[in-house]
């Protein structure tokens, strides 16, 4: 009897061996490690079927496809762009985009990259919002502003299983002539305060002569001795000499003084 094997016995446990092997493979090539921060989102013969991790998984080798999706905080910088406000003045601004899968499943069958939508819609928002606001609510209202733009991205955005975690605005930058007329405006708001506490110092200052006036007026001895205390506080310096002339009644209030 012919051996129907070419090596004999041999040849079928070689064969069996090297099925062994193929499968032992296909095994071990299905089983993936999955971090904390990620999910695996997998496809049996194209049609969505479950999302799993984080941990270790296994998936049919040949049968099912994965996209892995990173779970953690995402900082994306939307480009500096020019946007006309309300008061038809242009102004460039940037801004960042803090955001999150919160369900993976939806994140990828339902936007083809969510990344870049994020960013795109971001970038639409802020011209919208930005461009309904004059130059000075923009420019003083921007954590307002940024949250305006947060609800708008944030309500289309959980649709696709993003959540929007913050929009801040960076940047605004104004044209030259704009900066030179702020600039100008800025220095005579300056100008107009130093003269106002400079009047209200020179109306403070008349005020306290007036009352200082009236008491001395009030009293002869008092206004006698002022005169005698500025006297003194002039020979003070011995470079400076003096003729004074002295009335009656300053040399009687001396003599008063000195008795």
């Amino acid at each position: 009897m012919i051996n129907q094997f070419p090596f004999g016995g041999y040849g079928f446990l070689i064969g069996l061996g090297i099925f062994l092997f193929i499968l032992c493979m296909c095994f071990v090539g299905g089983i993936k490690v999955v971090l904390e921060y990620e999910r695996l989102v997998i496809f049996r013969l194209g049609r969505y079927r479950r999302t799993i991790g984080p941990g270790l998984v296994y998936i049919i080798p040949g049968l099912e496809k994965f996209q892995k999706v990173d779970l953690r905080i995402v900082t994306a910088d939307i480009p500096r762009q020019e946007i006309i406000t309300r008061d038809n003045i242009p102004i460039l601004c940037n801004t960042v985009v803090y955001y999150k899968v919160q369900r993976p499943a939806d994140a990828i069958n339902k936007i083809e990259n969510y990344a870049y939508a994020v960013r795109q819609y971001t970038q639409a928002a802020l011209r919208d919002v930005a461009g309904n606001l004059e130059l000075d609510s923009v420019l003083t209202e921007r954590e307002k502003v940024a949250s305006e733009i947060k609800l708008i991205v944030d309500k289309e955005t959980d649709t696709w299983g993003i959540d929007i975690s913050s929009i801040k605005i960076q940047e605004i930058e104004l044209p030259a002539e704009m900066k030179r007329a702020m600039a100008k405006q800025a220095e005579a708001e300056r100008d107009k305060r130093a003269q106002i506490i400079q009047s209200e110092g020179e109306l403070q200052a008349a005020e306290n002569l007036r009352k200082a006036a009236d008491v001395l007026a009030g009293s002869s001895g008092a206004l006698q001795l002022r005169t005698l205390q500025t006297i003194r506080d002039i020979s003070q310096d011995p470079s400076e000499k003096l003729v004074i002339f002295m009335p009656s009644s300053v040399e009687d209030v001396v003599k008063k003084i000195m008795k």
